[in-house]
């Protein structure tokens, strides 16, 4: 699996998914650009202390998730990695963590996958069959000396 940033201060392994109101913070430093606390706490859909909000920035810094600088005395922070990373590897650690799993696992989530996407998208369907016969292609040629 690819990592794409590396937490400052997490344990090893995977990082520890997103809560509801770190998924909030991130939405708005994605959307926004970069914010201090205090405009993070503004725009978010319920009142919270400054306090809460800091720590959260913070912790979503020390995840590796968050960039920040010093400006006299306020920490601006802005996303370091973007959404589409960041749900790239979501997606990663779930099939990951699922394929790791017994062999009848992975058969699951392949039938279901293709059921879902089907159902939801015959576009995105046919953008899966792609992306398998491009894999396979790149696979063929690793395998030929």
């Amino acid at each position: 699996m690819i990592r794409l940033f590396r937490p400052r201060a997490a344990a090893a392994g995977s990082p520890t998914p997103l809560g509801h109101l770190e998924t909030q913070v991130m939405d708005i430093l994605w959307s926004g650009g970069e914010s201090n606390v205090r405009e993070v706490a503004q725009q978010l859909q319920r009142p919270l202390a400054y306090t809460t909000v800091m720590t959260t920035l913070d912790r979503l810094y020390k995840k590796g998730l968050l960039n920040r600088r010093k400006s006299e005395r306020a920490f601006f922070y802005s996303a370091q990695i973007s959404r589409q990373q960041w749900e790239h590897k979501r997606a990663g650690d779930f099939v990951a963590a699922f394929l790791a799993g017994s062999q009848p696992a992975g058969e699951t989530l392949i039938s279901c996958l293709v059921d879902a996407v089907g159902t939801q998208d015959e576009a995105l369907l046919d953008a899966l069959e792609r992306k398998i016969r491009i894999k396979r292609k790149e696979l063929s040629r690793r395998e030929k000396p």
